[in-house]
């Protein structure tokens, strides 16, 4: 099954991704598409940007003494099994049978099962909700995931048809340096590339206004390296291209 055409499957499997309910070999098998298709990265990369919010909305909780004891206690049982395990046995004497310990104990592993099937519900919430949305308005919303020569991904590039604004966010670790600075570029076919803006040094991400009809007529964007405060975009870029990647029409 091509798991890009159906957007509701997508967007579930992005959703427990991100949560990290998607596991084993489903998520595996999830990762190899998503270096093999755009538009899987660019949909694991938008749900990892939604839920980020909620890591960030999240208080902060120490654990308490009795959890650190727990753990204590289940380390220093597992050396001595060990230390046990490298002695010779005898056959006359009988080894006690060991209580079960605390990670045996039926309430906590209730408790871990509610909190997996909670982030499961979540993940299966937030992708239905996105896919109800998505059947009432349908707009079409422009996704890009810019990589170097690698193939690593460095920004994730989305139009917003609402408000008519790209927004560029950096997911990669490369940083200009300061007497330089990123361009963004449409590339039509058979055109010279067109300007869309010069990127903000001083943050992880920023906002560009931008003509829709210029996406449309681009089936890929790049950003190069430019002097300070970019060039004029009648020309092109002058400086090398460090990310390129193709232009994806998605309906949200």
């Amino acid at each position: 099954m091509n798991i890009a055409s159906n957007l509701r499957l997508l967007a579930l499997l992005s959703a427990g991704y991100a949560l990290g309910t998607l596991r084993g070999g489903a998520r595996r098998r999830f990762e190899s598409l998503a270096r093999e298709q755009a538009s899987v990265r660019a949909s694991a990369l938008l749900w990892q940007e939604r839920l980020a919010g909620f890591v960030e909305l999240a208080p902060t909780v120490e654990p308490s003494p009795v959890v650190w004891t727990r753990i204590r206690n289940l380390v220093d049982g597992e050396l001595q099994r060990e230390r046990m395990s490298f002695q010779p046995s005898k056959p006359s004497a009988q080894a006690p049978s060991a209580a079960p310990g605390w990670w045996a104990s039926l309430p906590l592993w209730r408790g871990a099962a509610v909190l997996g099937l909670c982030a499961t519900l979540l993940a299966g919430f937030l992708a239905s909700q996105w896919w109800r949305e998505a059947q009432g308005i349908r707009p079409v919303q422009y996704v890009a995931v810019l990589a170097d020569e690698g193939a690593a991904p460095s920004m994730l590039v989305t139009f917003d048809p609402r408000s008519g604004q790209l927004t560029l966010q950096r997911v990669g670790s490369y940083r200009e340096a300061a007497d330089r600075s990123l361009q963004l570029w449409a590339l039509p076919p058979g055109r010279t590339p067109q300007s869309l803006g010069v990127l903000d040094p001083s943050g992880p991400g920023m906002r560009l206004p931008v003509d829709v009809q210029s996406l449309r007529q681009a089936p890929a964007l790049a950003i190069s390296l430019e002097p300070k405060g970019g060039v004029s975009g009648e020309r092109g870029p002058t400086g090398p291209v460090l990310f390129k990647g193709p232009l994806v029409e998605k309906t949200l």
